[in-house]
C-alpha cells in the first residue's frame, strides 16, 4: 500500500502531533529477518537459486557444530554440507536443525523453533557486522557483486561510474557527492592494500564455494569485492525505511 511504501524518516512536526504514528505519517523502519539478508545478499550477486519446492538444503556453516547436540548413531550427528546451486537456494529451504540452527539465522534472531513465536525480536550487535563481512558465503556474495559490476561495465566507464552503479544496484538509491567520496576513498585504500598484497587478494577471491572470474585480475576484483562487503554492511541495505 501507499502508506506501507512511505518514507520512515520523521518530518518537522510529526514527532510532536502524533508521537506513536497512529495517523499512520511515516511507514515503519526495521531490520529485516534473517531469512531476507541472505536472500538479498544472494540475489545480488546473482547467485540466488529461484528453484520452487523440494527437500531442504544444507549451505556451508562451520564445521562441528553439530557433534556436541547430536546423537553418535542419529543421521544429523555429523554436519555434511550440500554442493552445487543447492547451497544458493531461497533461506525458506534451509535444513534446520533444533538443538544446533544455522549460526548466521541464529545471530540476526531466528527463532529456534523451540516454541512458537508471536513476534521476532529485533537486534542489533556488532555479531550481526561480522557475518556480514566474513560469513563466507556474504563474502561470495560481495564477490560476485563486484564480479557483474566489473564484467558488465562498459570499457569507457570510469571509477566513478561504477561506484555509483554499484552504490545503486545495492542500495536502490542513488549517491550523492559526500558518499561517493566515501566510496571512492574506501575503493583508493582497498586497491593499494592489494596491490601490495597480491597474495591476500588471491586469498579473498578463494572464500566460498564457486571460484573467482579467471578474466578478472584478482587485485582488481579484490577491492571491489570489499566495496561490496562494505555496502551490505550498511543500514540501507540490511534495513526497511
Amino acid at each position: 500500500s501507499h502508506t506501507y511504501r512511505q518514507s520512515a524518516g520523521i518530518r518537522p512536526g510529526d514527532l510532536e502531533a502524533d508521537p506513536q504514528n497512529r495517523l499512520l505519517a511515516r511507514a515503519p523502519r526495521f531490520r529485516l529477518d534473517a531469512e531476507v539478508i541472505r536472500d538479498q545478499a544472494l540475489f545480488l550477486s546473482g547467485l540466488l537459486n529461484p528453484q520452487v519446492g523440494g527437500a531442504s538444503v544444507k549451505p556451508p556453516q562451520p564445521e562441528g557444530l553439530w557433534k556436541t547436540v547430536g546423537y553418535t548413531k542419529s543421521n544429523t550427528a555429523i554436519f555434511k554440507q550440500d554442493t552445487g546451486s543447492d547451497i544458493y537456494r531461497r533461506s525458506l529451504y534451509t535444513f534446520w536443525k533444533r538443538t544446533s540452527p544455522p549460526p548466521p539465522m541464529s545471530i540476526f534472531d531466528a527463532p529456534d523453533r523451540e516454541s512458537c513465536t508471536v513476534r521476532r525480536e529485533r537486534t542489533n550487535t556488532p555479531l550481526q557486522a561480522l557475518v556480514l563481512m566474513n560469513e563466507p558465503q556474504f563474502v561470495e556474495a560481495a564477490r560476485g557483486i563486484a564480479t557483474k559490476l566489473l564484467k558488465t561495465a562498459d570499457a569507457a566507464d570510469d571509477d566513478e561510474t561504477r561506484l555509483a552503479r554499484l552504490y545503486e544496484e545495492v542500495t536502490s538509491r542513488r549517491a550523492d557527492e559526500p558518499t561517493l567520496g566515501i566510496l571512492r576513498a574506501s575503493l583508493e585504500d582497498f586497491t593499494g592494500h592489494f596491490r601490495a598484497d597480491p597474495e591476500g587478494a588471491a586469498g579473498l577471491l578463494q572464500t566460498g564455494d564457486t571460484p573467482p572470474d579467471p578474466e578478472l585480475a584478482p587485485e582488481e576484483l579484490a577491492p571491489w569485492t570489499l566495496l561490496a562487503s562494505q555496502l551490505l554492511n550498511l543500514d540501507q541495505v540490511i534495513n526497511k525505511n
